[in-house]
Parts: structure tokens; C-alpha cells; sequence
């Protein structure tokens, strides 16, 4: 019945009320997924030091990896599921946990045997030097541990959501958060296991993560046939999985070249606290857009559903509609740490953040509110099966824009540019998704719903 009930609601129901229903849980989630990465930038600063911050800083990116897998995994199994539930396919329905099953394992162990040979290498790229690249190699071989608990977690939390079950997918990812930040604190602020009290912190959380879901799965109330025990090889739906989920993956692995080149940028520009302070702002960012990534996830099964079940117009007047409440939702939290950074960069660093660091953090969070059109795209592209489209704008956001601009305007007129370059770039992405949502939007409006 609750099957039934959550299908006919997406398909059916006010869209407003749609998306509250699926967004507010997730955001809940996602709010304590962005606090979790601040707390254990305040854990590091304050009982580790900026050494051990800027270490982190460094590694950060390079541990987004595994969600970027579990990402692509999730995100496009999740999309194919949606629109399998929308058609009412059971059979796909059924095969799709089996095969997210076979990915989560083998691309889990490909990444972990990789990133542990070439570790140190990784955060020398990053620009980590002498202790901070001790530092930072520690903290990001640690976490490579919990690798297969990093995606799989990841991966069963987006497929739960995919059938629309906000308010699981929320609760489990809750728990394993507050046990993480609880874990880091006692690793970091009562045993002083320093950095690497962060990553198994981390790992913890993961772990308890990954068997909440499992539990979910065995429990018998999944909207689909889920088999954990499954472990299929299944050509086709793979190569659906894959190309649903690549957008994800190809701006997880762009963000991480985008990091490498920021990172070893201002370690050739700017000093050891530029480095902190840029990967705190940067953490920051990630915390202020969790709304977004909320909402962009609630976004995939409502035009998934409604795509699957032939239902065009829904799906145009849904993404439009997320896209004006995520802008609405994000707007207040967003005014708030623009007018006084010192709110939060304060909690982080023991002495004053200068006039100067402030107007740089002002400028790089200034885009925020606009991504609310690129991040929805990001989401509503695949859920339609144009996966295609958004790995190109994932492409063109970091190879083709980013990577140049950072390599050239902050050697050329100083750190600044850094977030300068970062805005500029992401109002021009913003234009094209909007230009190619419009398009798209045109097209489905032809089709006979």
C-alpha cells in the first residue's frame, strides 16, 4: 500500500507539496552531513593545529572519491529504479540492487589498491610539503580503509531515496553522522589520536552507515524486490547505472583535479594558511549548498517517476518547481553567514580572520544562490535519461574553465583570483544549464503526456 500511496503522490499530488515532503527530511540529512565536515574542521584546528587543518585540507578532496563512486552508483541506479517504478517494471526493479552490488565491490577495490599505492604522490600533487604532507597522507590512507563502506553507504542511501523514502534515506544517514562527529570528538578531543582519530571517525560513521541500510533492505519494507545477497552482472543495466550515474562521477573526479590545481596553486602563491583558509572556506561552501544537494535528490525521483510513467508536463513544471523552493529554503541560512563570516571562521581559527580573507570568502559563497539552477539540472538530466548532457556541463565546469583559470589568473594577479576565478566561472555555468533546461523543457512539452 505505501507503494502505491508514494507513487501516486509523486505522480499526483500538488508539486509543492511533493517536494516538502521529499526535501525537508533529505535537507535535515544533508544539514547534518555539512555539519559533520565543519566539526571536523573545528576538531582538527583547535585540538590538532593548522598544520594538521591544512594536512586534511589537502586530503579532503582527495577522500570525495569514494562518494563520487557511491555517487554514480546510487545516483544513476536510483534514476534507472525511478523510472523503472514509474513504468511499473518490476522486473528491472528487481535487478537493480544485485547489480549496484557488483559495482559497489569491484570499483571499492580498484580505488582503494590504487590510492593506497599512490597516496603520498596524491597529496604531493595537492601540494602538501614536509609535515603537511605527512599529515595529510595519514588522514587520506585512513579513510581508504572504509573505502567499499564509503560508496556502499552512499549508494544504498540513493537508491532509498529513489523510491521516494526521504525520511529513511534521512534517519539512517542521521545516525551514522552524529555517531561520526561523536567518534571524532572522543578520538580527537579525549584520546588525542590527531588526524587519524579524524579519518576512523570517519570510517566509524561510514560503517554504521552501510549496515543501517542493510538492515533496511532485509526488513521487507523496500518499494522493490531487494535482495541484499544479490550480485548480479547484468551488461545492460550496468551500462545504465553507469551512464545515469556519470554526471556525479565525472564532477566528483573534475572537483578533485579542480582541488589539485587550487591547492598546489596557493601552496606556489600563498603560505601554509592560505591553504587552511581556503580548505576551510571550501568546507563551508559544501555546508551552505547541503540544502541543494538535498533538494537535487529529492528532484531525481519526482522526475524520474513522472518520466517513466509519461507524464512531460509534470516533469517540467517539477524541476521548475524545485528550483525556486531550493532557492527559497537556501536564501535565509545563506544571508546569514555572508553578512558575518566571523559566525562560523571563528570556530576554526584562534586568531582573526583578516578584512582581506573575509572579502575572498564573501566573493567565493557569493555564487550560491544561482547554483540552485546548475545543481538542479545536475540531477533533472539524468532522471530523463540525458545523462549525457550533464556530464557535459560537468566537463566544462572543471576541464575546460577551471583548470585553466586557476592555473593562469592567480599566478598572474594573486591569490584572490582563486575565488574571483571560482565565481566567474560558475555564473557562466549557470547560464548554459539554464539555456539547456529551457531547451530540454521545450522538448518535453511536444511529447503527448
Amino acid at each position: 500500500m505505501e507503494k502505491i500511496d508514494r507513487r501516486e503522490m509523486i505522480l499526483t499530488d500538488n508539486l509543492w507539496k511533493v517536494m516538502i515532503k521529499l526535501s525537508v527530511p533529505a535537507i535535515v540529512a544533508m544539514l547534518l552531513y555539512g555539519l559533520n565536515t565543519i566539526f571536523d574542521a573545528i576538531f582538527v584546528g583547535q585540538f590538532v593545529g593548522e598544520d594538521a587543518l591544512s594536512g586534511v585540507s589537502l586530503a579532503y578532496p582527495l577522500t570525495q572519491l569514494s562518494i563520487g563512486i557511491g555517487s554514480m552508483i546510487g545516483g544513476g541506479a536510483g534514476a534507472y529504479l525511478s523510472i523503472a517504478i514509474g513504468e511499473e517494471n518490476k522486473d528491472i526493479q528487481r535487478k537493480i540492487l544485485g547489480n549496484a552490488n557488483f559495482l559497489i565491490v569491484v570499483l571499492s577495490i580498484i580505488m582503494m589498491i590504487v590510492a593506497l599505492i599512490f597516496a603520498r604522490p596524491l597529496i604531493y600533487i595537492m601540494g602538501g610539503r614536509g609535515e603537511i604532507l605527512t599529515l595529510g597522507t595519514e588522514y587520506f590512507r585512513i579513510t581508504l580503509f572504509g573505502t567499499i563502506f564509503w560508496v556502499a553507504g552512499l549508494t544504498y542511501n540513493l537508491i532509498i531515496r529513489a523510491e521516494g523514502k526521504m525520511g529513511t534515506a534521512a534517519a539512517i544517514m542521521a545516525v551514522g553522522l552524529v555517531v561520526n562527529i561523536i567518534a571524532n570528538y572522543i578520538f580527537m578531543g579525549i584520546l588525542n589520536y590527531g588526524v587519524a582519530g579524524a579519518a576512523w571517525g570517519t570510517n566509524i560513521g561510514m560503517i554504521l552507515y552501510t549496515i543501517l541500510s542493510g538492515f533496511y533492505f532485509r526488513s521487507g519494507k523496500p518499494s522493490f524486490e531487494a535482495n541484499l545477497k544479490s550480485f548480479r552482472r547484468d551488461k545492460n543495466i550496468i551500462k545504465k547505472i553507469v551512464s545515469m550515474g556519470m554526471p556525479s562521477l565525472i564532477m566528483t573526479i573534475m572537483m578533485i583535479i579542480q582541488g589539485a590545481v587550487i591547492l598546489s596553486t596557493i601552496s606556489s602563491v600563498g603560505t601554509d594558511y592560505d591553504i587552511a583558509f581556503y580548505g576551510v572556506v571550501y568546507r563551508i561552501n559544501t555546508f551552505m549548498m547541503t540544502p541543494l544537494f538535498a533538494t537535487m535528490r529529492s528532484l531525481q525521483p519526482t522526475v524520474g517517476i513522472n518520466f517513466g510513467a509519461k507524464k512531460y508536463s509534470r516533469v517540467v513544471s517539477a524541476t521548475k518547481v524545485y528550483i525556486l523552493g531550493s532557492l527559497i529554503l537556501l536564501l535565509p541560512f545563506w544571508l546569514i553567514l555572508m553578512i558575518d563570516p566571523t559566525l562560523i571562521l571563528g570556530l576554526m581559527f584562534k586568531n582573526a580572520v583578516s578584512t582581506l580573507n573575509i572579502m575572498y570568502y564573501r566573493i567565493f559563497i557569493m555564487i550560491i544562490p544561482f547554483m540552485s539552477i546548475t545543481m538542479m539540472g545536475l540531477s533533472f538530466f539524468p532522471s530523463i535519461n540525458r545523462g549525457n548532457i550533464g556530464s557535459m556541463i560537468a566537463m566544462l565546469r572543471q576541464v575546460l574553465l577551471y583548470i585553466p583559470v586557476m592555473l593562469i589568473l592567480p599566478r598572474l594577479f594573486g591569490i584572490g583570483y582563486v575565488y574571483i576565478g571560482s565565481f566567474l566561472i560558475d555564473i557562466t555555468v549557470t547560464l548554459l544549464t539554464g539555456i539547456l533546461l529551457i531547451r530540454e523543457f521545450s522538448k518535453l512539452k511536444k511529447f503527448k503526456n
